[in-house]
């Protein structure tokens, strides 16, 4: 199977497996997650977390998209590129460079958003850039799915397709949680199952609106790549 072009998706995987091999070349992992990891406790109460881990050079509100940069072990950044250069592709092929970025981003700080509802004042830092993969992943889920789905009520058949995707991915998550509660879950700690939801939600949600950006008619040439 052929995978169409992705520049942008290409990008971001040599970025990412690039730091990834630099950070594990130097056995500096653990500190890169500390530093560059999204910790729930930096947005929730930012003096206690400075007194009991010290000084930290990456700025809390930037920490969602630097987390993605940063992996635990070989096996965690493998199955996140795997999944990235399949779904960022496609997804890429339909939105273009510029909004699948912008989306890729959107979905880290969706991802990060819902580690801090589920934890506010977690210590252990959010690592890997699943959560955002997951915003693509719930795009091309929505754009790809060829499941007839009819409209319920007052709710539109997109609506009920969003919800049938977003509910199928959650008890998906929740059962993989469950699998690995004993297990410690990725190198650097468990699973991130709040990110995975919160950054596949995202990816549905805001397909329709940058579907709309992508294709309008207008003096701005968003349509072009």
């Amino acid at each position: 199977m052929k995978l169409p072009s992705g520049r942008m998706t290409n990008w971001l995987a040599v970025v990412t497996v690039g730091l990834f091999v630099l950070t594990w070349g130097l056995g500096q992992i653990d500190y890169a997650a500390i530093v560059g990891g999204f910790i729930p406790a930096r947005i929730s109460n930012p003096g206690a977390f400075a007194h009991a881990l010290g000084p930290v050079y990456v700025p809390a509100f930037l920490t969602p998209v630097t987390a993605t940069l940063v992996h635990g072990g070989w096996m965690h950044i493998g199955f996140n590129m795997l999944m990235l250069m399949f779904c960022g592709r496609y997804v890429e092929h339909v939105l273009g460079s510029k909004l699948l970025l912008l989306l890729y981003i959107l979905g880290a700080y969706a991802a990060a958003a819902a580690e801090w509802a589920l934890n506010p004042t977690g210590m252990a830092p959010m690592v890997g850039a699943s959560g955002a993969i997951s915003a693509l992943l719930g795009t091309y889920a929505l754009m790809y799915s060829h499941q007839k789905v009819c409209a319920i009520g007052p709710f539109s058949a997109n609506v009920v397709r969003i919800a049938w995707l977003a509910a199928g991915w959650t008890i998906i998550q929740l059962m993989i949680a469950l699998a690995t509660s004993g297990s410690g879950g990725t190198e650097l700690g468990q699973i991130a199952v709040g990110a995975h939801i919160g950054g596949f939600v995202a990816g549905l949600v805001l397909t329709r609106p940058i579907l709309h950006l992508r294709f309008r008619k207008g003096p701005i040439g968003l349509n072009k790549r």
